[in-house]
């Protein structure tokens, strides 16, 4: 909440906001000087420090050459046999010659294998012959290798120096430890080496470098004094701690920045010496090292105060120049706005500032100004106001016109006037509401819509008032001069009412003398158009949308009438509110008997026609109790069919989701039972149509295969010829399933030829196993013409029906076949004598998977498909298929058309094909 109060004060406050866009200039001005101070100090600190560190690896590079040099002086004197087997005159010459060559060693010596001096050189008065160093650290350590080592940094008892000692242990060829060889490196000389790069690269006192061992002991300083010292005598703690936690990591260089222990800050670089765990430390003033640092930091902050300082006194002058000012208009304003009055000393010091001869001066005289217009404005707004109110109280039009002409007549104290509009039976524009003019002059004004010089239509183009001072003396007006004359009119204003969805509208205003409308009177009337406009289009969308209201309503009332689902509305209580036509059909009652009943009378009526009344009824009121949601299906036993229905409930709620009333739907969902009934068909038919076959071809194929038993030419014949004609018959089932998939897909081709009706009975029959004879009979009509059809898939007809035939009427049944013509269509019948087809099976045989016979049980075989290919295939051929009554038995005719040529044939058959 403080935030958004700050951001309003901001919001409204010019002096904040000129201080905050100067701040968007400064700032990232200051923001990339800083900025650049940072990556060239960020530079300059990484240059320095990779300059020391290179230095440090530098010094570091040359100790550890030393003392690899002096290392492999170690290890070149225990190659020697005098030095391994302790020869006094063979160490004594091997000694004396490395002393005369290395002056940075000052004593060579040789321990035994318990650590007793067993000669040095130079032996000198101070000698430690016989002297026992198996306590030194380098000595416990030669005891663990053997390759060549560097002691710590210690005083040699013999020579009262500090040195470091080249080690090189001594072992036998069966491995036996002999002692060591050790050259004393003079410490003195690696410090003479460091206080020569110190007055070679940099003053004394700016630059300190140092050596470390790894027990943090200097091994090298320029001042000698400092040898053997710790090295947290010379610098802070916590970089003492760094350095030797990095000698534990010979390969890692690094750089600290911390106070030395006169409170100086320092950079601190370090560089290991790597094969013998030492380090070089490099240190320097921080105020040296980055100097130039400083200085740029220094340029920066010049500039920062010095923008601050601009900024400040540019803010200052701009607030008491601008702000202020500014300031002392905003409540002076205000107070114009709300039509109050200025306070004596506010307005004193109003008027003082508005004899500034600037821009301040010249927009407190535009307020002054502004307050006097405002007053006038004022007046007008509140009649205006109240005159606006009273015209858009109402939607009725006529009424609303009236107070139109009613207000107009307050607002500009006129006698006469009215409202012209479009007229869209005639076309013309016509007067729909007048005051102060004659009946006679009302009814019969009529002005078409090209007449150049009526104001009213030039008002429409224009969409501006038009007026005319004087019809006397004003030429446009000349036409209509006598009219004028006759109703007592000089002078009118015509004012466009901009409507969008009422016919084009115009305001006239009448003034019985010559009169000149001012601008004020103009604007006044040309905002209360606004206001007149506004009413106008109110009520006409009001009268449309009542219109279409009604419209709609009896639209969506036709919709749920033609619906095939039944709907129910009802409210709380269960008194049906609305029910659709359907539900009238299933309940049998009417629609003045469904409205007011009881639903659970209208269900009830429903529910009787149901084939398990007492269950369905039972679930229809757990539904509706709400102790299930589940919808309710049953079925009804209608003659030829059943239908299935689903009863669904919903709540009816208002707008804010409060439940008003429940809704029922009762779906026919019997097409969506039949699609599953055809479904389970297909699954079960084809399943049970194939494992026959597939067993019969698996058996005699597994017999065949037996490798016990040895089969004659006979039954090995027998044999396959059941797998054959077990797989013809599965061929038979895929071709069947094949050809119900073309048909019903629409891409069935069929190949024209010219058929002879005794071949394709047949070879028809003979594809069905019948002989003529025996019980079965064909009779054709003499004089048949020719005609053209695809032979092989009638044959397929003609096959099926005959085995339909035998299949369903047994072994013993006749069969007859007979074709004659009728009108331009060749007739073939296929009869039996068998049990027959029930009434009201007659048209759903046609379809696929569908048995009168509809268990997996059953004697005869099939899938089902035979009937519906028959009938895609006649159809397909421009013909139609059908059951015939007859006392006993079956018959199923089929037509083929007769055309003379085939293309014609395919021609019609397309275009038949196409409105079927």
């Amino acid at each position: 909440m403080k935030t958004k109060r700050h951001w309003i004060r901001f919001h409204r406050d010019l002096g904040w906001q000129l201080l905050a866009l100067y701040l968007l200039l400064v700032v990232p001005f200051l923001l990339t000087l800083w900025g650049f101070d940072r990556l060239v100090g960020e530079r300059i600190r990484t240059d320095i420090t990779s300059n020391d560190l290179a230095l440090a690896r530098a010094i570091a590079q040359e100790t550890d050459l030393t003392i690899r040099s002096a290392l492999k002086a170690a290890e070149g004197l225990a190659r020697y046999p005098g030095v391994v087997e302790a020869d006094r005159e063979e160490m004594e010459k091997m000694f004396s010659a490395l002393l005369n060559t290395r002056s940075d060693i000052n004593l060579v010596y040789r321990l035994d294998a318990h650590g007793i001096m067993l000669y040095h050189y130079p032996v000198g008065p101070g000698s430690t012959v016989g002297t026992d160093f198996s306590h030194r650290d380098y000595f416990q350590r030669a005891l663990l290798t053997d390759q060549s080592l560097v002691s710590q940094g210690r005083i040699s008892p013999t020579t009262n120096q500090a040195v470091a000692t080249a080690v090189m242990p001594l072992w036998s060829g069966d491995g036996q430890f002999l002692g060591l060889v050790g050259a004393n490196i003079k410490l003195e000389s690696l410090s003479q080496t460091l206080s020569k790069i110190i007055s070679e690269h940099h003053s004394a006192e700016a630059l300190q470098i140092v050596i470390t061992d790894s027990s943090g002991q200097i091994i090298a300083h320029p001042d000698p004094s400092m040898l053997l010292h710790p090295i947290r005598d010379l610098v802070p703690e916590e970089v003492a701690r760094a350095l030797i936690a990095d000698a534990g990591h010979p390969s890692l260089s690094s750089a600290y920045i911390a106070q030395d222990l006169n409170g100086q800050e320092r950079l601190y670089t370090y560089a290991p010496i790597a094969e013998i765990n030492w380090g070089v430390m490099i240190s320097r003033p921080t105020s040296s090292a980055f100097a130039t640092q400083i200085f740029l930091r220094q340029i920066v902050l010049i500039a920062t105060v010095t923008f601050i300082l601009i900024g400040l006194f540019f803010w200052g002058a701009l607030t008491l120049r601008v702000i202020v000012p500014i300031e002392r208009l905003a409540p002076a304003s205000e107070a114009i706005g709300m039509n109050r009055p200025l306070a004596p000393e506010e307005r004193a010091a109003i008027e003082k500032q508005a004899r500034r001869a600037d821009q301040i001066g010249h927009l407190t005289r535009s307020i002054l100004e502004m307050e006097k217009s405002i007053a006038d404005r004022l007046k007008e707004q509140a009649t205006l106001l109240e005159t606006g109110t009273a015209v858009v109280s109402s939607l009725d039009l006529p009424t609303v016109l009236d107070r139109i002409l009613e207000q107009v007549s307050r607002l500009l104290d006129v006698r006469m006037s009215a409202i012209v509009a479009l007229d869209q039976a005639s076309g013309a524009f016509r007067i729909r509401a007048s005051r102060g003019l004659s009946k006679q002059f009302a009814e019969q004004l009529t002005i078409q819509p090209n007449e150049p010089s009526s104001a009213t239509l030039r008002a429409l183009r224009a969409r501006e008032p038009i007026q005319v001072s004087d019809t006397e003396t004003d030429p446009s007006y000349a036409p209509r001069r006598l009219r004028a004359r006759a109703e007592g009119y000089r002078s009118l204003l015509a004012v466009p009412l901009n409507t969008q969805h009422a016919p084009p509208t115009a305001l006239l205003v009448l003034h019985a003398k010559p009169h000149t409308f001012t601008y004020n009177e103009i604007q006044l009337l040309s905002n209360f158009a606004n206001h007149a406009a506004m009413a106008i289009e109110n009520a006409v969308l009001y009268e449309r949308s009542d219109m279409r209201l009604q419209e709609q309503t009896r639209r969506i009332e036709a919709l749920i009438q033609s619906m095939q689902d039944g709907l129910i509305l009802s409210d709380l209580k269960g008194t049906v509110v609305y029910a659709n036509r359907r539900i009238g059909e299933l309940a049998d009652l009417t629609p003045e008997d469904l409205r007011g009943a009881s639903i659970e009378r209208v269900l009830t009526r429903v529910l009787s026609h149901a084939s398990d009344p007492q269950r369905v009824r039972q679930e229809v009121e757990n539904l509706l109790e709400g102790k299930s949601s589940k919808g309710v299906e049953f079925s009804f036993l209608n003659p030829g069919r059943t239908q299935y229905f689903r009863l669904d409930k919903f709540s009816v709620t208002d707008t804010r989701h409060v439940p008003i009333g429940r809704g029922l739907i009762l779906r026919d969902i019997t097409t969506d039972k039949e699609l599953d009934r055809m479904k389970s068909s297909l699954v079960s038919t084809v399943s049970h149509e194939l494992r026959t076959p597939l067993a019969a071809i698996k058996g005699y194929a597994t017999t065949l295969l037996a490798e016990d038993v040895e089969w004659d030419r006979a039954a090995q014949r027998e044999f396959l010829t059941i797998i054959s004609d077990e797989a013809d018959r599965l061929t038979l089932l895929v071709n069947n399933l094949l050809d119900l998939s073309r048909i019903e897909a629409g891409s069935l081709a069929l190949s024209w030829e010219e058929c002879r009706i005794e071949g394709l009975i047949q070879r028809a029959a003979a594809q069905a196993h019948l002989k003529a004879g025996s019980g079965f009979k064909v009779q054709i009509e003499a004089g048949l013409p020719k005609f053209y059809a695809d032979r092989p898939r009638l044959e397929t007809v003609l096959r099926n029906l005959l085995e339909n035939a035998v299949k369903y009427g047994g072994s013993e049944v006749s069969v007859q076949v007979s074709v004659q013509r009728q009108g331009e269509q060749i007739v073939f019948r296929v009869s039996d004598d068998g049990p027959g087809i029930p009434p009201e099976e007659s048209q759903r045989i046609f379809e696929s998977f569908y048995r009168i016979d509809d268990s997996l049980t059953r004697v005869a075989s099939g899938a089902g498909l035979g009937l519906a290919i028959c009938q895609g295939f006649v159809r397909a051929h421009g013909g139609e298929i059908w059951v015939e009554k007859q006392e006993k038995g079956a018959c199923i005719a089929f037509s083929i058309p007769l055309l003379a040529e085939p293309m014609a044939r395919s021609e019609a058959l397309s275009k038949g094909q196409v409105e079927r």
